[in-house]
């Protein structure tokens, strides 16, 4: 379909943006290199439309109706689409308002010599006629010949091979309209949910989509309301000072009605509706607002800007939202808050996000004390909580431990150091908290510690040579040297230096004593905050089952077993049935044991292999089906009852690849499995537990064994 047919087919309503769409991301840059690839007639990629008589939601403020018969959607190719809109007819496309464009692409300028492009730069583009609005030029409302005519005006001469590049450099910018984008079409006989796999397929490819958002378009699906409930929340916390994304709030979902922080796919059907429903009413009504609450009043934090890493809150928020309308207790909310703290100090969620939610999730809904545990796992995966002075050295203000210190100094009643007003909650935006240099930098740069020396130039930004100042003292402070500042500071607002952690000993204040004076404030800060972490609260011994990652860690033992697939043959490279017989065998030799756990996935020495050529033999299945696949066989071979009863199956996704995990418990009677001799004769077998491994009990131990394990 032709650029200019498109265009006109959303301006006559025969085109539309589903709502489940993300909103429009892309940035200027993006803007500029699709109308290069245009002008040099590269490929620009395809557009995936849906024609159907039954659209879900759409964006903007059309309301579909069935007189209009079939309407094409476009899945695949807004954000292009709308680029080429607002450039080509100089507005926002009617599926958006101007507020909902968080980056303004238009005003595009191409130079009609060179086809360079770039943003209006006043000194280079404000009196060369050269210089052209591109929508000015789609609309015909600058000519090559106008263009011509200025310049002679302006002196300039204008051969004819000039005039000719000028005019053809024209006509390759508007011929940008007559484009083909390829299309591909869904048909009319498929339903939404088919629609939006194609559509999150399409995306999974290639197209830089998360799976959060890919989520939430399904999820806009089934719930078209959703997307703008989401925002309109967003924007309200955001007033607050707490800038979260839809992401955010996805993985909040998730976590909520799911308990996990992987398998978006989890919140992909309809049977989502309602619980997501329900979840998202006492998140919007209670939790959130109570969580921010939270934040400021305990946790002295004012706003996201000092977070780094807002997925922190999604455990706080879950375990919130499970007290179903009561709140934490005291005790709960310092061992949040300190949680919180060592999560943002040691960089919790920094890599590896789903997986460490997934773990930590659990943690809320198996554990009595969950952020004990919690704070258990950093300080393994760390080595320990408390803060030593050398993990400030070369640290600018972008390290969270800065944060931690601004968090540190509010929760003690620091003040400005000039103006002596509170650093915690001050209105006004006069008031609004910066970081100044103690000892300025240009001082320092003097001194030899500018940007040829790296090492004295991160000594220079160090956050410890930082204060928390309101902004109207910042501006007023200048260049005044540390010596000057501090002895002022000291004299008219006595307690500010001890409160904000700064060595009053004046020798330190002095240019040559810089290192040493950073070195002192290191020493302060640590033990400062060290003590403060402490103190919010004792941590408790942990009462949480050893996550997956530490059983495997132990490896095997007389209760534990790792199997590299269920059906799966490594060595032969084919499905084989005969493995299942294998993982029946060790069930049967934990129950008539002492119990223990099987991680289907794991080869024999740890490494972790994952399902997915398990799913494959299964004929392409995911988690539910293994599950079911492997309960049926269980069933078969011990009854419901004790499979029911005695045995759990949970999943666990490690570097990306599922682990099955089956808990077995000890049996009331014994287990006797019936296998398949050389002959293919059915014959019966009983197993128990030898060491790390599954062993068969002759017969004429068999009765020795019943009586011991089962009548003794």
């Amino acid at each position: 379909m032709k650029i200019s047919m498109i265009l006109d087919k959303i301006d006559e309503k025969q085109l539309f943006v589903p709502a489940f769409q993300r909103e429009y991301v892309w940035k200027r840059d993006d803007a500029k290199q699709l109308i290069d690839s245009l002008i040099k007639q590269y490929p620009t990629g395809t557009m995936l439309t849906w024609e159907t008589a039954s659209p879900p939601e759409l964006k903007g403020p059309h309301k579909y109706d069935a007189k209009q018969g079939a309407v094409r959607l476009l899945l695949d190719g807004q954000q292009r689409i709308t680029t080429l809109y607002m450039l080509i007819r100089g507005t926002v496309p009617p599926y958006y308002t101007l507020p909902e464009i968080t980056n303004d692409t238009r005003e595009l300028y191409v130079n009609l010599e060179s086809l360079e492009l770039s943003y209006f730069v006043k000194s280079r583009m404000q009196n060369d006629p050269l210089w052209q609005d591109i929508t000015q030029i789609f609309q015909k409302k600058i000519r090559a010949k106008d263009v011509v005519r200025e310049l002679e005006a302006k002196g300039q001469t204008v051969d004819r091979e000039r005039d000719d590049r000028i005019d053809d450099n024209t006509s390759a910018i508007e011929a940008i309209l007559g484009r083909d984008f390829p299309e591909q079409t869904i048909p009319i006989k498929a339903n939404i949910r088919e629609a939006i796999d194609i559509f999150y397929k399409v995306n999974a490819s290639g197209v830089a989509l998360t799976d959060a958002e890919l989520a939430l378009a399904q999820i806009s699906g089934y719930w078209p309301q959703a997307r703008d409930l989401f925002k309109a929340k967003l924007d309200k916390l955001k007033d607050a000072g707490f800038a979260f994304k839809l992401d955010f709030i996805v993985y909040v979902l998730l976590g909520c009605v799911h308990r996990i922080g992987s398998e978006m796919k989890k919140l992909h059907g309809v049977e989502n509706k309602q619980p997501l429903q329900a979840a998202w009413k006492r998140l919007d009504e209670q939790v959130l607002d109570y969580v921010v609450n939270l934040l400021r009043s305990r946790a002295f934090v004012d706003h996201t800007n000092e977070i780094s890493s807002v997925y922190a809150l999604v455990p706080m928020i879950v375990y919130c939202f499970d007290k179903q309308g009561t709140h934490p207790t005291e005790s709960e909310i310092n061992k949040m808050v300190k949680w919180f703290y060592y999560s943002q100090v040691r960089a919790r969620y920094v890599s590896q996000l789903p997986q460490k939610l997934d773990r930590d999730l659990r943690a809320l809904k198996e554990s009595e004390h969950p952020f004990d545990n919690l704070l258990r796992v950093i300080e393994e995966d760390e080595g320990r909580l408390e803060i030593q002075p050398h993990e400030f050295e070369g640290r600018a203000i972008q390290h969270p431990l800065f944060s931690m210190m601004r968090w540190y100094l509010k929760s003690r009643g620091a003040v400005c150091l000039t103006t002596g007003v509170g650093l915690h909650k001050n209105m006004g935006a006069k008031y609004q908290l910066e970081n100044d240099h103690i000892f300025p930098f240009s001082r320092l740069k003097a001194a030899g510690y500018g940007k040829d020396n790296r090492v004295r130039y991160a000594l220079a930004q160090e956050l410890t040579n930082r204060a928390i100042l309101t902004q109207v003292a910042n501006r007023t402070k200048s260049a005044t040297t540390a010596l000057d500042y501090l002895t002022a500071v000291r004299r008219d607002f006595p307690k500010a230096l001890k409160l904000q952690c700064i060595p009053e000993d004046e020798c330190l204040w002095q240019l040559e004593n810089y290192e040493e004076f950073l070195r002192e404030r290191r020493k302060m800060l640590a033990s400062s905050l060290t003590a403060y972490l402490a103190g919010i609260t004792e941590t408790g011994e942990s009462d949480q089952a050893a996550s997956i990652e530490d059983l495997i860690a132990e490896g095997e033992s007389d209760e534990l077993e790792f199997k590299s697939s269920l059906r799966w043959d490594y060595k032969e490279g084919v499905a084989n049935r005969k493995l299942e017989d294998v993982i029946l065998k060790t069930v049967a030799a934990f129950g008539n044991s002492n119990g223990g756990t099987l991680l289907i996935g794991v080869a024999d020495d740890g490494q972790v292999l994952g399902l997915s050529h398990d799913y494959a033999a299964l004929g392409h299945c995911d988690r539910d089906k293994f599950e079911l696949h492997l309960k049926n066989l269980l069933n078969g071979a011990f009854g419901e009852t004790y499979a029911a009863t005695r045995v759990k199956v949970r999943f666990s996704a490690l570097e990306e690849r599922d682990v099955c995990q089956v808990d077995i418990q000890p049996a009331h009677a014994p287990l006797v499995l019936q296998v398949k001799d050389k002959n293919g004769q059915a014959v019966e077998k009983f197993y128990a537990r030898s060491g790390n491994s599954s062993q068969e009990i002759p017969l004429s131990e068999m009765n020795a064994y019943f009586k011991g394990r089962f009548h003794g």
